[in-house]
């Protein structure tokens, strides 16, 4: 499943594609139709990340909410080069996304959306209601992380489950939850009240980091660029993160304790995470 910084790199790009145009918004899928009519024509006003949840608001007050799910992904599409028309539609597009009015100087585009868990048009109360349900998105400016503090301080849950819990702090998901323990030497399986504020601070400062890098680099590499292997850009499938899939620690070499928590694999170094 996509973890929050993808959801807020798709709310920056769309919104640099998209924001203050009139959209022709339409589906290839019954199931979606009347949503698609309903956003149809209306001027796009903000788009928004919050965890694992993106929400698009046009002129209408109406508000496009998307989860990914395990298996949804955007794509952007651009015309061909050949004629110079957008690729049309397939069967699982459930959502597209283009300028009304191309004639107008908008670019020729389109955003497809294919296999999310939901997508469907919802008024500003009902935003209110799936919001207030989550806990802080460190990306988001507005986030408090004392609320996440809180959360932890009151449980006997593992921190590496509650980290996945999104009520407690939304956005993080199985990568983040191993690379982000091991940087800061916490072991997953230690009870949320046991650890310290020192720690906590600077599992939050961590985490708006790496989130942050997330972002700009378009994927989960936790490394610094001189901790790499090689560079970004040749990066291969899983390398530039020190624990997540791995054999042994990316820091200090020893070899990784694998495990079940909270139903995911699990990976942690004994010496670099002591229990």
């Amino acid at each position: 499943m996509p973890e929050g910084h993808t959801i807020h790199r798709l709310a920056r790009d769309q919104r640099a594609d998209l924001a203050g145009r009139a959209l022709h918004v339409s589906s290839a899928q019954a199931r979606s139709e009347a949503t698609a009519a309903v956003l149809d024509g209306h001027v796009l006003r903000r788009t928004e990340a919050w965890g694992k949840h993106l929400f698009l608001t046009f002129d209408s007050r109406e508000v496009l909410h998307v989860h990914l799910g395990l298996i949804g992904k955007w794509f952007r599409r651009l015309p061909d080069e050949v004629d110079g028309a957008l690729p049309a539609p397939t069967a699982t597009t459930r959502l597209r996304l283009e300028p009304a009015d191309p004639s107008a100087g908008d670019e020729t585009l389109a955003w497809d959306l294919i296999g999310p868990m939901l997508a469907r048009a919802i008024s500003p109360a009902e935003k209110r209601v799936v919001t207030a349900k989550l806990g802080p998105d460190p990306l988001r400016k507005d986030a408090d992380p004392d609320r996440t503090w809180a959360r932890l301080q009151r449980s006997d849950k593992p921190v590496g489950l509650l980290l996945m819990e999104q009520d407690v702090v939304a956005g993080i998901g199985n990568v983040y939850r191993s690379e982000l323990l091991n940087i800061v030497g916490v072991d997953p399986r230690r009870a949320g009240r046991a650890v310290e504020r020192d720690e906590f601070d600077r599992l939050w400062a961590e985490t708006v980091r790496q989130l942050r890098l997330g972002v700009r680099r378009n994927r989960i590499v936790t490394m610094d660029a001189d901790e790499l292997p090689r560079p970004l850009s040749k990066l291969r499938r899983g390398e530039g993160r020190f624990v997540y899939k791995q054999d042994r620690c990316g820091r200090c070499g020893t070899e990784l304790d694998i495990y079940p928590l909270a139903g995911r694999t699990t990976w942690s170094c004994p010496h670099c995470q002591p229990r």
